[in-house]
């Protein structure tokens, strides 16, 4: 065979295989658009069965609208917990354990009785100091009744003076006595007691632990270039680490007033509120805090397709198909975020895009067809 037969042979199969390659793929026709070949014949050719006898107008395909979305700055950290109100009891006086009142574990009110201490030394002494303002006042009164013709002006301040001192030794001991009975400080959960019945204890001795847990505080600490963004009352997330399925949610209450300059740091505390009593003192959480950012258009991942100059979704101008260049931005579990001119509402195509060609109509599923779309052509005679 003459090399010109070759030559033409071999040109007839690279138009075909353009003509199938145009027909067959969406980014074929704007890439020969480019290299100047015209394809509005291969686009005729293509589009024409679509409208011909036994088709039902232009291609359907499934979309989604478009969304808004915020990307969220996000800083999580760990911190410890702590009850909100938590202290050790410990005993005012030395002395020896008469009797403990409460369980371990129980749920105690503010000034309810946790030890009281032997008592018989306290009360002898409240009993001789009653005894002592008693004297003290019938002095007075004799000194009184008497006045001016037997008793000198500093005798009857020296009498007062005596009922004065009485009355407070009464008060001391009274305060020494009370102090024999250890009693809850606020409301809270007593935590197991470490002391029995006949115990000696000092006034070092811690008795048991006393926790008011309706909140459990979190100290944590976050990196310093968010400290203008970050204030009291913001939400925050937490899981302890020994239960992650547990979710919680929390604000931030208190900030320090200072960065550290040897970590560059800034402590917070965030509160946590415990109303099913599942969170204990000491536990560790993991704290999430989300800063807002800016809106993008999210768009079903499906909807992203790709050529040669990058992203684009496909969209609907006037009833034809159009591809929309963008610049993807985040990937999340169920949708991209895009930079692109895509007003929330817009409807991307997920499916079927094969079957679009740019500014051919078409129309998505759901859509109701129109009367010419749904009206097979007549042949005609």
């Amino acid at each position: 065979m003459k090399w010109w037969k070759q030559a033409l042979l071999s040109v007839a199969v690279l138009a075909v295989a353009v003509v199938l390659w145009a027909r067959h793929f969406p980014q074929a026709a704007g890439l020969l658009e480019r290299m100047g070949i015209s394809v509005a014949a291969v686009s005729v050719e293509a589009t024409a069965p679509e409208t011909g006898p036994g088709r039902s107008g232009p291609p359907v395909v499934i979309g989604q609208p478009v969304r808004e979305a915020t990307i969220n700055d996000r800083v999580s950290a760990i911190g410890d917990g702590r009850s909100i109100r938590s202290v050790t009891v410990t005993p005012y006086d030395p002395g020896r354990v008469a009797a403990v009142d409460v369980a371990s574990g129980a749920f105690v009110t503010a000034g309810t009785p946790i030890v009281r201490l032997d008592q018989e030394v306290q009360e002898i002494e409240l009993d001789r100091a009653r005894l002592a303002v008693e004297d003290a006042r019938a002095t007075l009164k004799r000194n009184q009744l008497v006045g001016s013709r037997g008793v000198t002006e500093a005798q009857l301040r020296q009498s007062e003076l005596a009922v004065a001192e009485g009355e407070l030794a009464v008060r001391d001991a009274g305060v020494s006595l009370d102090h024999r009975v250890i009693r809850a400080p606020f409301d809270g959960w007593i935590g197991i007691i470490s002391v029995d019945v006949g115990d000696h204890v000092e006034s070092s001795t811690a008795l048991v632990t006393l926790d008011d847990r309706s909140h459990i505080l979190v100290d944590f600490r976050i990196p310093e270039r968010f400290v203008g963004q970050v204030a009291a009352g913001m939400p925050v997330s937490a899981r302890p680490l020994a239960r992650g399925a547990l979710s919680l949610d929390g604000e931030i209450v208190t900030l320090d007033t200072r960065v550290d300059p040897a970590t560059r740091t800034l402590r917070l505390r965030a509160s946590l509120e415990n109303a099913e009593d599942e969170l204990r003192g000491g536990m560790a959480f993991s704290i999430s805090l989300r800063f807002p950012g800016e809106s993008y258009a999210a768009v079903d991942p499906l909807a992203v397709q790709w050529s040669a100059e990058g992203p684009y979704v496909w969209v609907a101008e006037d009833g034809k198909a159009a591809q929309v260049p963008v610049r993807i931005v985040q990937r999340e579990d169920d949708a991209v975020l895009v930079d692109a001119e895509l007003p929330a509402g817009t409807r991307v195509v997920t499916e079927g895009m094969q079957l679009l060609r740019e500014g051919a109509p078409f129309r998505f599923e759901d859509d109701a067809p129109t009367a010419d779309a749904s009206t097979p052509a007549r042949s005609r005679g």
